[in-house]
């Protein structure tokens, strides 16, 4: 692989296209259930919101099984949107093991590493779901969650254009292009430590993407084509070569959007 991610080497062709059809398989069955409860909201909708979605969201104040389906579906999204871009770490995280598995150490399976990484995408889903209560509560979310407010559709934006120049922005995300120096300054040995490893890294992630999965609120969460953009995005930051560049152009297309939406040139 070009870019920041070199091919991992001691890999075999078999764990290749293990890891490779495992993260297919975990992405592919994660963007099924989005796409089907995304066409279930639909018909719901076509149908004037009779029927199971309209009482799973009948208005504020979400509650109860409610909230543990908005977070459901949360935690669904992030794996959809969040694992193509984490593959490169554990192709990286694989490779190790598979020299230590050969030279007799202790190993681990990369499952392992994954579910700790998934873990953390899952705590981040309980903050969404948060942030969906309450914006939900307050009718700046349509029944079929998308934004009721240009006004909070151009805070979205600003804060995700702002975002792309803080430290913490920039700290985070060389983390996330720098998958053998995090994997060889993190190791940990055993199942505790590749939950602890997949759940830092996971950690990093979020805090370079937290900004932009805001935007999924600024238009439409369940909207299939904006989830699928906002995936490649946060996909292309990490790979993209000349990172500074890319990150402050990101920042500065959102701060654009969000004048657009300020003003009513964009969403009108």
């Amino acid at each position: 692989m070009s870019g920041p991610f070199p091919i991992p080497a001691g890999l075999t062709t078999r764990d290749k296209w293990t890891i490779g059809g495992g993260l297919v398989a975990v992405c592919g069955l994660a963007w099924a259930a989005m796409a089907w409860q995304a066409d279930t909201m639909m018909a719901m909708d076509a149908r004037g919101g009779a029927g199971a979605m309209a009482t799973a969201m009948p208005g504020p104040p979400l509650a109860g099984i409610d909230l543990v389906l908005v977070w459901l579906m949360w935690a669904v999204m992030m794996v959809a949107m969040m694992v193509p871009g984490a593959s490169p770490m554990i192709a990286v995280f694989a490779a190790i093991n598979r020299r230590r598995r050969e030279e007799g150490d202790p190993f681990v399976r990369t499952s392992v590493f994954l579910l700790g990484y998934l873990g953390a995408w899952s705590l981040f889903s309980v903050a969404a779901t948060a942030l969906h209560w309450l914006l939900d509560a307050t009718r700046l979310l349509t029944p079929m969650m998308a934004s009721a407010s240009p006004a909070l559709s151009a805070a979205l934006f600003a804060a995700a254009g702002l975002y792309q120049w803080t430290p913490l922005k920039d700290a985070c995300l060389r983390h996330c292009r720098t998958p053998v120096g995090f994997v060889l300054s993190e190791w940990r040995d055993g199942t505790a430590g590749a939950i602890v490893m997949g759940l830092r890294h996971g950690l990093f992630c979020a805090g370079c993407c937290v900004a932009i999965m805001g935007l999924l609120f600024a238009v439409a969460v369940m909207d299939l084509r904006w989830v699928a953009a906002v995936a490649v995005l946060v996909t292309l930051e990490k790979l993209l070569p000349r990172p500074r560049f890319w990150r402050h152009f990101i920042g500065a297309a959102f701060l654009a959007a969000a004048l657009g939406f300020a003003t009513g040139h964009v969403g009108s």
